[in-house]
């Protein structure tokens, strides 16, 4: 009897093991959990093909190469060499860009012609890095566009043994406008092939505001210009950083970016001179480039997860290092070499600062008369 109902008691806790495991949902271990997640953030995370239109030689090769490891995703890049170039293209109807990288007056254009998507800034942690003089600008309040990626300044470059023994230290636009100090170098002085930049300069060396919108300040420039003119080389937008190099050239007007190149190559060369890059204490003209999606964009997760890629210090820092563009990401700054960070020209004190002016977007009307006049002024 008492064996029989130990049997019955053994068999019937047997029964209730049984049934309590096959109700009990497995515990998954910390190594599984693990397992489990690593799929589900893989197939969050962006990938695929990332289409960039950007500046020749604006981004470092490795900086690109970081990207596409880390996202398993491949960057295929088109290029422009001016703004004017990227405006007519997608004008023309061009589409499929990913990211494009404007000026901050072509981007006004695009912003007002609706060609931009607005950005997630849930998506992009990183703007935290970005220095706040550089953000909410007028070209875009509060970045609803655009996040700024570089910036250079149009300053003088010399070559600092012929200007030595010229007697001559440039230190404004008086350099190239002025024919009494102009001509002292001339057939060795160029300027840029753009009306931007030349009338720009040349409205600060009169002591004009370069965003004026008045026809007359236009042909007081026009005047300037032309009578600087006979002292020029000539107008080079291609090839004057080999010319500095090689010292074919001894002064010229051109972008913080190249000057910083053409030093930097003629050092290399083991050239007996240095080319000093000037911010001319009159003013010079900052001109910011930024990262914004195009409305046709295939790939805006992807898009979104490259910019905020390249807000990280290390990542954004590559490309001052490469070329010597200036930074707005305070984050960089500890990755920027000391030669590039230490140049005034393309990375302005506090002061100087106050005396760049960002170019706004130009009216139809003055746009067709500084064609004009820029026309006149090169064919005589």
């Amino acid at each position: 009897m008492i064996v029989r109902d130990l049997l019955r008691l053994a068999l019937v806790l047997a029964a209730v093991s049984l049934v309590s495991a096959c109700g009990k949902k497995e515990e998954a271990t910390p190594a599984k959990a693990e397992a489990q997640a690593q799929p589900e953030a893989a197939a969050a995370r962006p990938t695929g093909t990332l289409n960039l239109y950007n500046w020749n030689d604006y981004i470092a090769p490795e900086t690109i190469e970081r990207f596409e490891k880390e996202f398993n995703a491949k960057v295929v890049q088109t290029y422009f060499s001016d703004n004017d170039e990227m405006l007519a293209k997608l004008a023309a109807g061009a589409t499929g860009y990913d990211i494009i990288v404007p000026t901050s007056n072509a981007m006004e254009l695009l912003i007002k012609k609706g060609d931009l998507q607005p950005l997630d800034h849930a998506l992009l942690p990183n703007l935290k890095n970005l220095r706040p003089e550089f953000l909410n600008t007028p070209f875009d309040p509060g970045n609803k566009y655009s996040v700024p990626y570089a910036y250079s300044t149009t300053i003088i470059g010399y070559n600092d043994r012929h200007m030595k023994e010229l007697g001559l230290d440039p230190k404004g636009w008086e350099a190239i406008f002025d024919t009494n100090i102009a001509c002292r170098v001339k057939g060795k002085l160029t300027v840029l092939d753009s009306p931007d930049e030349v009338f720009s300069a040349a409205f600060i060396y009169l002591g004009i505001d370069p965003n004026t919108t008045s026809a007359d300040d236009y042909r007081k420039a026009a005047e300037t210009i032309r009578k600087a003119k006979p002292c020029w080389a000539a107008f080079n937008s291609s090839s004057y950083i080999k010319e500095l190099t090689a010292g074919n050239i001894w002064l010229a007007l051109g972008y913080s970016t190249d000057m910083f190149q053409a030093n930097r190559n003629a050092q290399e060369a083991r050239q007996d001179f240095r080319i000093v890059s000037v911010l001319p204490a009159q003013g010079a003209v900052l001109s910011v480039d930024n990262m914004v999606i195009h409305k046709s964009a295939p790939h805006v997760p992807l898009a979104h997860a490259f910019i905020n890629f390249m807000l990280e210090g290390r990542n954004s820092a590559e490309l001052s290092n490469l070329i010597g563009s200036g930074n707005p990401n305070q984050a960089a700054m500890q990755y920027i070499k000391p030669e590039v960070k230490s140049n005034v020209a393309v990375f302005p004190d506090a002061e100087s600062l106050k005396k760049l002016h960002q170019l706004r977007l130009l009216s139809a009307e003055l746009r067709q008369l500084r064609g004009q006049l820029w026309t006149e002024i090169k064919i005589r």
